[in-house]
């Protein structure tokens, strides 16, 4: 006689689909390291062997550790500053108190963040551009044909041409004798701007010309206003094609990004390879190739950002999106 229902009866069988669906990546990253790992062990350099994930992660682990040094340095320095300030109040209780700020070396995290505020500057000023004019070549043939040859001729213009120029132009511009700003990250930040926004114009122009005829004439029979024709018809039937636009371009500046914070010297992940290239010690490899799988994932969160992004404001909850 049975007690009582098994484990399958109470509650279903026993799905495989999430096993299965960590089975691959994690498939594909143990591949990768592997490779990766005999193929550094065969390189010899100047500075010793090409560095493996092992390597990687020991060099990676001295970053962290030297950040939380600096931290402590920073905590001792603020603490001998109360202690000798509440000793001159003791003395004279009228003295002037002066707390200085403390100017240690940027850590290897001060520079991620650095650079994540960087292209999140970069590439929301070039999105405030980019999706009113997509909307407007979109929505106008006349400002199509008037627009149009100017994407077309600065879209494939290089970061490494657009540096000197914004590099001359901040320094020619923005003068001050306290700078809300420093001029390497304003300079990084633009050429972020100018290089990013390209496919966010051409995805959206290409979703407003996806709204279909029927959709017009619907606008027009119930003489919907231009902003309200805009709010309810265009945007509706532009996001679809204008997230994609919004993930290649951000994609685009955190690439772009590396290159203009090692010419610019902002202090960013870019500079940080450009100084351990410099260098040449016997960690620098290591160190590089810590901040290259560094860049990379954080490409790739920030693609995983805007994709829950798009999930959220896409109408269509059961498009699949990837």
């Amino acid at each position: 006689m049975r007690k009582g229902k098994t484990h399958e009866e109470r509650y279903g069988p026993i799905s495989l689909a999430p096993l299965r669906s960590l089975l691959a990546p994690l498939t594909g990253l143990t591949l990768f390291l592997a490779v990766w790992q005999g193929v550094a062990s065969q390189i010899d350099t100047s500075l010793g062997k090409f560095p493996g994930p092992v390597e990687t992660w020991q060099q990676f682990t001295n970053l962290i550790e030297e950040y939380q040094q600096e931290k402590v340095h920073e905590q001792k320095f603020y603490e001998q500053q109360r202690i000798r300030n509440e000793k001159k109040l003791q003395e004279n209780p009228n003295a002037e108190i002066v707390w200085r700020e403390y100017r240690g070396m940027p850590t290897y995290l001060d520079k991620i963040q650095r650079s994540l505020i960087t292209v999140a500057s970069g590439f929301l000023l070039g999105s405030l551009i980019a999706i009113p004019v997509g909307l407007l070549i979109g929505i106008s043939k006349t400002a199509y044909s008037a627009i149009n040859p100017i994407i077309q001729v600065l879209k494939p213009i290089s970061p490494l041409a657009w540096l000197p120029l914004v590099t001359i132009m901040i320094s020619a511009v923005y003068e001050s004798e306290s700078p809300l700003f420093d001029k390497a990250y304003l300079t990084s930040m633009f050429v972020v701007m100018l290089c990013s926004l390209w496919p966010t114009i051409i995805n959206t122009a290409a979703g407003v010309g996806s709204v279909t005829r029927d959709m017009l004439n619907v606008s027009r029979v119930l003489r919907l206003s231009p902003l309200t024709h805009l709010r309810k018809i265009v945007l509706p039937c532009t996001i679809p094609s204008m997230f994609p636009g919004l993930r290649i371009s951000l994609g685009i500046a955190w690439m772009v990004l590396i290159a203009a914070e090692m010419l610019a010297q902002n202090p960013g992940l870019g500079k940080f390879v450009w100084d351990e290239f410099q260098n040449g010690s016997s960690q620098s490899l290591a160190r590089i190739m810590v901040a290259v799988v560094t860049i990379g994932i954080i490409g790739f969160l920030l693609d995983r950002l805007m994709l829950l992004a798009q999930r959220w404001v896409s109408w269509d909850k059961t498009a699949t999106l990837r």
